[in-house]
């Protein structure tokens, strides 16, 4: 697994650099700033990119923005100190596939991002509450508005059935379970359905689904 870390503390970078090169991680670059880890995600291509929040000039929320808009597709880990709802929501609808937290235990740290590469969502237990009342569509004062269902309308049923159970945060082999069909077939629908949309992750998939009524049971 290659991995781009992109966070402005050196000591902390050089920390996760070594614990990750320690479990046999290949951490291609490890950089200070949004602008410079832009720069190398798109000239090394990496496998999965760890990514602060809270950094000056360009913060995390703004780098993430700029590298799907500069066509990276590589799963993006948010890193951070960072609990704060607005940041985990900014990053999810971001096309973040994950967000974790700096004080996780370090044995997490590797499984975690090798969940966020094989498709699966990563967030802190920590932030679960959080990410339950975004999916549960609860819209604070001043929010905006859910999406129209229109995005919903060139989706397959068997897609918008996919999509139901990613919104309740299935993984793509207990999507295959319980559809009796492969993982294979499961990840072409996942990336059918984030085309469609317009959009770059499963979690984004999920907000926006349970926005417009979809996966309102409890994950499993």
């Amino acid at each position: 697994m290659r991995v781009l870390l992109i966070d402005d503390h050196a000591l902390v970078r050089k920390g996760i650099e070594e614990l990750l090169v320690s479990r046999g991680v290949d951490v291609v670059a490890s950089v200070g700033s949004g602008e410079e880890g832009v720069r190398r995600a798109l000239e090394l291509s990496p496998d999965i990119i760890l990514l602060d929040v809270k950094m000056p000039g360009m913060n995390g929320i703004e780098t993430l923005g700029k590298l799907r808009a500069g066509g990276v597709t590589a799963p993006v880990v948010m890193l951070t100190m960072s609990r704060d709802d607005a940041d985990l929501g900014a990053a999810l609808r971001g096309g973040a596939q994950g967000y974790l937290l700096k004080d996780m235990e370090p044995e997490e740290l590797v499984p975690a991002l090798e969940a966020a590469r094989r498709g699966d969502n990563v967030v802190a237990k920590e932030m679960v509450g959080t990410l339950a009342r975004l999916v549960q569509g609860d819209t604070a004062p001043g929010q905006a508005p859910p999406r129209p269902a229109a995005p919903f309308a060139e989706l397959t049923p068997r897609e918008l059935e996919i999509l139901e159970h990613v919104a309740e945060g299935f993984s793509n082999k207990a999507i295959a379970r319980a559809l009796n069909i492969t993982d294979g077939t499961v990840k072409l629908h996942v990336k059918a359905i984030l085309r469609k949309l317009g959009i770059h992750s499963r979690v984004e998939a999920a907000v926006m689904a349970v926005e417009q009524g979809l996966g309102k049971k409890k994950a499993q």
